[in-house]
């Protein structure tokens, strides 16, 4: 498969405060000498921390600082891009964090939030940069889902649905983008060494309310980073394949990175039957301990 150099091509990326999005910055910074830069994150003191390194390694680099979940700074952030560096060959959607919790317990303002920021903030995003890229000739749109976007989980059902929705965009995206040349990738990354579980952690402690029957469950969240650390990739190593997606001149169309991906989605979703897969989530993720904790309930 050949490839394409990025050396000169605008790329902006979300979510580039830190984690994969800062690595990839970094790495594309260092690769292509003369690439132009769009980071874009929540924290404008980190961006410019990014940026710095970024420049240093000669990319020029705009900063803007938006949130992926307020259209209106979404589309003030593709207008900079465009004004300062007359449109954007790529696109990376890299911005997006992890609602966790039994889906009983979320509220309705932070199932909302995670749908603003993991899907609804990348289609606002993307609509603002078709016209550019199809006038520019081409360009491309990857997409960071998850396994999470393949498999849905318990606990986890907020952050699935929202990946879920963003791989059916993607799906779509890139068979209506074809005729216009706008390549559309999917990356699929698993346990990553980020800030990810930190946060969703956080988010755990900050809107799930205790709850004796679900108890388990959420001691389980808290105790996944310790749990995949030892299949965890790092941010560098998840940015090495996006590039791989970006440079590649006929991009497949899903990238998975993570160990073992590939045969565990193939044996979780086509090989194993539907009562397998609950059993392991179920037991996985402490569903097991609450069922038992319900009959306990019921039977006193």
């Amino acid at each position: 498969m050949s490839s394409t150099s990025l050396s000169e091509q605008v790329v902006l990326i979300t979510g580039a405060s830190s984690g994969i999005g800062a690595a990839l910055a970094k790495i594309l910074a260092q690769e292509f000498f003369g690439i132009r830069l769009v980071l874009s994150a929540r924290n404008a003191e980190k961006l410019e921390q990014v940026a710095t390194q970024c420049q240093k390694a000669g990319a020029e680099v705009l900063v803007v600082a938006a949130d992926m979940a307020e259209g209106e700074q979404i589309q003030s952030l593709a207008s900079q891009a465009i004004e300062t560096f007359g449109g954007v060959d790529a696109l990376v959607n890299n911005a997006g964090y992890g609602q966790m919790g039994p889906i009983e317990l979320v509220s309705p303002e932070n199932a909302k939030r995670q749908f603003d920021v993991n899907y609804h903030g990348v289609l606002v995003l993307v609509q603002s940069l078709i016209p550019v890229m199809r006038d520019r000739g081409g360009g491309r749109i990857v997409n960071i889902s998850s396994l999470g976007g393949r498999m849905a989980f318990p606990t986890g059902g907020l952050y699935s649905s929202s990946k879920f929705a963003l791989e059916a965009l993607s799906d779509v995206l890139r068979m209506e983008l074809e005729p216009f040349n706008i390549k559309v990738v999917v990356i699929e990354p698993g346990p990553v060494k980020t800030e990810f579980f930190d946060v969703a952690n956080e988010k755990v402690e900050i809107s799930i309310p205790d709850n004796e029957i679900y108890r388990p469950a959420i001691e389980k969240i808290k105790g996944l980073s310790q749990q995949t650390e030892k299949l965890g990739w790092t941010p560098e190593a998840v940015a090495k394949v996006i590039t791989r997606s970006l440079t590649a001149r006929n991009p497949r169309p899903r990238y998975v990175a993570a160990t073992g991906g590939n045969t565990f989605i193939f044996l979780m979703t086509k090989i194993m039957p539907t009562w397998f897969r609950d059993f392991f989530w179920k037991r996985f993720y402490g569903i097991d301990q609450v069922a038992e904790i319900w009959k306990q309930k019921s039977s006193s």
